[in-house]
């Protein structure tokens, strides 16, 4: 098809062509963007904790009293909370995943070391963590009981006071020690004025709670011997037993201690709901987004094509007198569309690219995939011939004899 005639006619309506142009360019640049973080934002709802999520619940509690002695109220509590009807394992814990306390801290391969070589999330196990949570120990062993210490007496500022035996989570294990094995290792946490602690153990991957980002790898974690007395409680048992032993759990905390607070409790799948309420809420806004602006270039698209077919009305009749067919009359339109969404991709190419640069800039979004480009661009060229399809078939409908009448 000669595309002369095209350039001509693109050139006689110059500001409709421009503003078909920027409204493609601008929905690929967003598109782009907005499906690679939607992208993302999916992928964040598929991460796995690494521990039996269905299965656990979490209370956090507060003693009113400023005397009180946690260590012995939690023994107490864990007493308690254990002796409950359907609760399989109980731990008292610092931190747990989708939940709001974050302990972390460097990690050092050499004391000297400027820059550390990891920064890990702190589990606290009074040695039920490991049953409780449902984690694995793939390599090496579990603490053994004379390695166990109390939080509460632990000073970690204190020269040459350190934490003897650590485990590693499997992800950390491999940063840490690529293509060997993490087993008797010494690692610097604490400081290089502390003695360094062994790797006794190799866990299966447990997440860091925490958003996405606080830790350079999602399951950087390690577990130290130590009983915290924070008032944090994890407690397994079985799904559909779950709400019960909460609603338990929280009458035996206060039946230990009738001057406490209990600060958070739930469910470990409702915490994960709510920790993932932004990702979804991002996701369906940016759905909406994209559904929008596909609407208003198809809408675009359709009416810039409308108002050219009443424009060249004589002119198309002139051409199918002549002997063209509606077949000819069609392809004529399609291909000033596929020309005018093709500048359009290409700029929109271009303003996808600096788009996610900025975002990278300002927000750490990772760099956009290559391969989210040609999938936008086939996508806005399949949307153009699908709207212009329309007002070209009523052009080529247009009998020669009526569209000559109609100067």
């Amino acid at each position: 098809m000669d595309i002369l005639p095209i350039l001509n006619m693109l050139r006689r309506h110059k500001i409709a062509a421009l503003l078909v142009v920027l409204e493609i360019a601008l929905s690929c640049a967003i598109i782009c963007n907005a499906v690679f973080i939607i992208s993302n934002r999916i992928a964040e709802l598929r991460v796995q904790s690494g521990i039996a999520d269905d299965e656990l619940v979490y209370l956090s509690s507060s003693s009113l009293l400023p005397d009180v002695n946690r260590d012995a109220l939690r023994r107490q509590d864990i007493r308690a909370l254990s002796a409950l009807p359907g609760v399989t394992a109980v731990s008292s814990v610092n931190q747990i995943p989708y939940g709001g306390n974050v302990w972390g801290s460097d990690v050092r391969l050499e004391a000297s070391q400027v820059q550390p070589s990891a920064n890990a999330s702190l589990y606290m196990d009074d040695g039920h963590l490991l049953r409780t949570f449902g984690l694995r120990v793939v390599e090496g062993r579990a603490f053994t009981p004379d390695e166990y210490l109390e939080h509460s007496t632990f000073d970690p500022n204190r020269v040459g006071r350190t934490v003897p035996a650590i485990m590693l989570g499997r992800s950390l294990a491999d940063t840490l020690f690529p293509g060997q094995s993490a087993l008797g290792k010494s690692l610097y946490v604490w400081g290089e004025q502390q003695p360094p602690s062994t790797v006794v153990g190799v866990t299966s991957d447990l997440m860091a709670p925490g958003e996405a980002g606080g830790f350079a790898h999602r399951y950087d974690s390690m577990i130290f011997p130590l009983r915290v007395s924070n008032g944090g409680y994890a407690l397994r048992t079985t799904p559909e037993q779950r709400e019960r032993v909460l609603q338990a759990a929280i009458a035996a905390l206060n039946h230990e201690d009738p001057n406490r607070i209990i600060e958070e409790q739930g469910t470990l799948t409702q915490m994960r709901a709510d920790f993932h309420r932004r990702d979804r809420s991002v996701i369906w806004l940016l759905l909406a987004v994209c559904t929008a602006l596909l609407a208003v270039t198809a809408f675009g698209i359709i009416g810039l094509s409308s108002f050219w077919v009443q424009q060249r009305t004589r002119q198309i009749g002139i051409r199918r007198a002549l002997g063209a067919t509606r077949t000819h009359i069609l392809r004529a339109f399609q291909a000033e569309n596929f020309l005018l969404s093709s500048i359009g991709i290409a700029l929109g190419l271009l303003l996808a690219y600096g788009l996610n640069m900025l975002l990278m800039r300002h927000y750490e979004l990772p760099r956009l995939p290559l391969a989210y480009l040609p999938v936008a661009a086939t996508v806005l060229w399949l949307l153009g011939q699908l709207a212009v399809l329309g007002p070209a078939r009523r052009a080529a409908s247009i009998p020669p004899a009526v569209a000559t009448r109609s100067a």
